[in-house]
């Protein structure tokens, strides 16, 4: 399915892109034997189809799978140099890269005020160049932190809570805790205050490590953290930080200051063994409270192994670094690319392109300046990528849109044979890849199922590789990664290197290995990845985790698909599955990853009552196309908050999703039958999505629930 819709051309255009088709259609007669032999579509082709992973296991109940690729230079270095912990990783990237840039920080110049057209006046930030450290200098850097934390009386094996949004100096503090066999609680920077408190108090901690911007919330969370006696924080470039309105007693130490109290100490590092904890990351509590999953260091250098097997890195290779360090996947991203000598500069969405909030006119975006080769993403973020495309093209002139729409499906014609087409990405795609900077060669996709029409659309305009991957904190991010050469999409990949994937029969959703054309069943991963439990919660540590034989298995709740070449395709969860009344089955994750690629939808949570014949939708709304749907049919221009509430235009978001759902293949059934249009935008300030951006399912229901009554009621 196209993600641009067809409408009718004028004459002239109509006539203007026959011609162009023409002369292009000369072009590719003629040009056809050169792109062939240089392109080597067949190759491509072959590559993308071979087999990924193989069966090495099967009963009548599960199927295994485990990955046919061999581990990389890097995976072998990483063996041969004795890697076995975090910190270990570090001394050996110090030794290797030495004076190689590491970790970016652009600087801020001034923030000034801006006015608006419309009379406003905004902050805007007068940024500088990226400051590099070098691995040597993050290394040393790292050195005196760890020996400083231990100078203001942190002790090994004592955890330290980690509440700061991401930066070069997180990574550093991180990597200074390691040094002294201190394990690290990361918590979001966007969690509440009640669940900030909760992580600090569950796991003993008396340091906390935050930034200026973060510690005015302690004045209140303080009250509620009687272990708590120092925080450190992170120093904000411009604004001096206030110490004072803090609860007596209370130890508040600059970053700088721990630094400088750690060169001029005799404390030695402790190093860590394998088996000790790293880190014990909260999951994002997209099914519940969330839990704290313990990973030692074992787990984390395992999917390092994995992760270098799965994304090579070049000389010239650049990340930009913005996802939530708290999260294990940009951890482990970013660890691979310090061990792999890869230099991270680091963005916030306030200043990522020229067109961000926070960047003053006549500034450049850090993209723009950094020029990066690689990012991490999640599926959200891709999706607003891709409807941001989308939008643009749909608000160009008319030959523009025309002519875009076709160069867009001619390249993915070209591109579903095995070739590319260079003349069309410089002439057309390369303004678009201009946006984060010219050079994005890959992008990296997980924390929930990438959409095929995203995927897609993404790859071709952007002119990148985009690699989707599955994994869950539980796993320390590792248990699928898609191929380079795999040209699929809707997929995750085969087992990563070291990692094995089972399927299981699940009875109650008729999914089993027996099932044809393909196998499938839940999804349970094992390896040296999967952890070491949850802190402090044996009795689900026991349900979800399981050794057999030797090796550590986790059942992820998630149902897979195992397709011929040995990858696997993500179709259900356990918990989202609905029964409706009339006995069919709903998946309710699979029904929101389609119905969000349609323009109108931001965001959306689909509910399913087992006693009701049909589900409804809870739909956070996109105001331009909700406006336009409006005048569309007939009504007058009128606020966002009053289009939200009317009736009519309530029917017309039915219709527009009926119309989406039919296109992406889905049941009546699946498709709600009523919804209730949020004016706000969910956050993860607000607890209705977690930091990686997933719905809180639970959440949205509590608060809704009225308008789920109402909307079962009408």
């Amino acid at each position: 399915m196209s993600v641009y819709n067809k409408k009718p051309e004028s004459l002239w255009v109509s006539a203007v892109l026959q011609t162009i088709r023409m002369v292009v259609f000369m072009y590719d007669i003629l040009s056809f034997p050169v792109h062939l032999v240089l392109q080597r579509p067949w190759r491509k082709r072959s590559m993308s189809r071979r087999i990924k992973a193989q069966i090495i296991d099967s009963t009548p109940n599960s199927v295994t799978v485990r990955s046919v690729s061999t581990p990389c230079n890097l995976h072998l270095r990483l063996v041969r140099d004795n890697v076995t912990t975090m910190e270990a990783m570090l001394r050996a990237a110090s030794a290797r890269w030495q004076d190689r840039p590491c970790l970016g920080t652009r600087t801020v110049l001034s923030e000034e005020d801006e006015p608006q057209p419309n009379g406003r006046v905004f902050k805007k930030y007068n940024m500088g160049n990226y400051e590099w450290r070098s691995y040597s200098d993050m290394e040393n850097e790292a050195t005196w932190f760890a020996a400083g934390l231990r100078e203001f009386g942190c002790q090994p094996k004592k955890n330290i809570v980690m509440f700061a949004e991401t930066r070069a100096e997180w990574m550093i503090a991180a990597h200074g805790c390691f040094k002294q066999s201190i394990p690290v609680v990361t918590i979001y920077a966007t969690l509440g205050d009640e669940a900030i408190a909760h992580g600090i108090n569950e796991t003993d901690v008396s340091t906390v490590i935050t930034t200026h911007d973060l510690l005015p919330k302690f004045k209140k969370i303080l009250a509620k953290t009687p272990k708590v006696d120092t925080i450190i924080f992170m120093e904000d470039q411009l604004k001096k930080t206030e110490r004072d309105g803090f609860k007596p007693g209370i130890k508040i130490v600059a970053y700088k200051e721990v630094i400088q109290k750690g060169k001029h100490s005799k404390i030695e590092c402790i190093p860590p063994a394998p088996s000790d904890t790293a880190i014990i990351m909260y999951t994002s509590g997209s099914t519940g409270v969330p839990k704290g999953v313990v990973l030692s260091h074992r787990n984390m250098i395992a999917t390092l192994k994995a992760f270098a097997d799965g994304v090579p890195m070049y000389d010239d290779d650049m990340l930009m670094g913005f996802l939530p360090l708290a999260h294990v996947f940009e951890l482990l991203a970013e660890s691979l690319c310090v061990i792999g000598g890869v230099p991270i500069g680091y963005s916030t969405p306030l200043t990522m392109l020229d067109s961000s909030s926070k960047i003053m006119k006549g500034t450049k975006g850090d993209a723009t300046i950094l020029q990066p080769t690689c990012i991490t993403t999640v599926p959200l973020i891709m999706d607003r990528i891709s409807k941001g495309i989308t939008d643009k093209v749909s608000r160009s002139g008319e030959f523009a849109n025309a002519f875009f729409k076709w160069a867009y499906s001619y390249k993915q014609s070209w591109m579903k044979r095995g070739y590319d087409t260079p003349l069309l990405n410089r002439v057309v795609f390369k303004k678009v890849g201009q946006l984060l900077g010219g050079r994005v060669r890959l992008m990296i996709a997980g924390g929930a199922p990438l959409a095929p029409d995203t995927h897609t659309q993404v790859r071709l305009c952007l002119c990148c590789d985009v690699i989707a991957g599955y994994g869950l904190t539980e796993t320390t991010s590792c248990a699928t990664i898609m191929d380079l050469q795999d040209r699929s999409t809707g997929r995750v990949g085969a087992p990563t290197t070291g990692t094995d994937i089972k399927l299981v029969n699940w009875e109650e959703g008729n999914y089993r290995v027996g099932n044809k054309p393909f196998v499938q069943g839940e999804i349970v991963i094992g390896g040296d990845s999967v952890a070491e439990g949850y802190y402090k919660n044996p009795e689900k540590s026991r349900e979800e985790f399981v050794d057999i034989d030797g090796k550590r298995w986790f059942r992820s709740g998630d149902i897979g698909e195992l397709h011929h070449d040995g990858c696997i395709k993500i179709i259900d969860r356990k918990k989202d599955l609905v029964k409706l009344q009339a006995g069919e089955y709903v998946s309710l994750g699979k029904v929101e990853a389609e119905l969000k690629t349609c323009p109108i939808v931001e965001n959306i949570c689909v509910y399913g009552d087992s006693s009701k014949t049909y589900t409804v939708a809870l739909l956070v709304p996109n105001p331009r196309h909700l406006a336009e749907l409006a005048t569309r049919i007939g009504l007058p221009e009128m606020e966002f908050e009053q289009l939200c509430q009317n009736a009519e235009v309530e029917k017309a978001v039915v219709k527009e999703l009926a119309d989406h759902a039919r296109k992406c293949g889905l049941e009546r059934f699946e498709v709600p039958a009523a919804v209730k249009l949020c004016t706000e935008v969910w956050s993860p300030d607000m607890g209705l999505v977690t930091a990686a951006f997933k719905i809180k399912r639970k959440d949205i229901q509590e608060r809704y629930k009225e308008d789920i009554k109402r909307m079962y009621a009408s």
